[in-house]
């Protein structure tokens, strides 16, 4: 999403932190870029194109995967390679790791290492593709339900959770299957994935979840008995 300042200097808050940007590469394809969040295709996932990796102070060991972050590039510092008064909204997708050398993602430095589209509806592409940005965390504006996509074999359920709406970044999560009359609690395996050690072939599946803002949602009976590892279903509940 794209808006101009305007409409979010009325709206928004005042709650704007710096940090820098740069982009990944300008012929590196953007549906790949699940990084260290797991997501097999940021338009599967419910993405588009405007993601970006982020620096661990923001990443949270994966809790952050799926949030929203709104970035401007910050005009007032760099006017030649800033656009003014354009901004863009990012899904937190992947990890910008430290180099422990200085680097733009090491700690406690926030940056952002965008896709090419999402920069490039902010900046310029020069100054060796750096750019002072100005961000802040704002809920996430989804199309359809939350996403589950089956993953693991057997009794190893995996399940990577997408397109979840509102805050974005999933804190708890639990299952529950058909036969079983209590919600078995979750852990993340990495980035947006979820296990749970039980078996459940061959059971409809229930989802609660809980997202770092503290809403929570139920999804009854979103997986059919019939489900198959790979497949994703997507639930008619989503997080406003």
């Amino acid at each position: 999403m794209v808006v101009g300042l305007g409409e979010f200097f009325v709206h928004g808050d005042n709650a704007w932190f710096d940090a820098h940007a740069t982009f990944y590469g300008a012929d590196q394809n953007p549906t790949s870029l699940g990084g260290a969040c797991g997501y097999d295709n940021t338009f599967h996932a419910g993405f588009g194109v405007n993601t970006a990796a982020v620096s661990g102070v923001l990443f949270r060991g994966g809790e952050a995967c799926g949030a929203c972050f709104l970035v401007i590039c910050n005009y007032k510092v760099d006017p030649k390679w800033c656009l003014r008064r354009r901004a863009v909204t990012v899904t937190t997708t992947n990890f910008c790791p430290s180099n422990n050398n200085g680097g733009w993602c090491d700690p406690p430095r926030s940056h952002f290492d965008m896709s090419s589209p999402a920069f490039l509806t902010i900046a310029r592409q020069g100054n060796e593709g750096i750019v002072p940005v100005l961000y802040k965390r704002v809920s996430c504006r989804r199309k359809g339900g939350v996403r589950f996509t089956l993953r693991g074999q057997s009794n190893f359920n995996m399940v990577m959770i997408s397109n979840v709406g509102g805050s974005g970044d999933v804190k708890v999560a639990w299952v529950r299957g058909s036969r079983t009359r209590t919600w078995m609690p979750m852990h993340r395996n990495w980035g947006a994935n979820w296990q749970a050690n039980i078996d459940l072939r061959n059971q409809r599946m229930s989802f609660k979840l809980t997202l770092v803002d503290g809403t929570t949602l139920e999804f009854f009976n979103v997986v059919p008995s019939s489900w198959r590892f790979g497949q994703t279903f997507s639930s008619m509940n989503q997080f406003s």
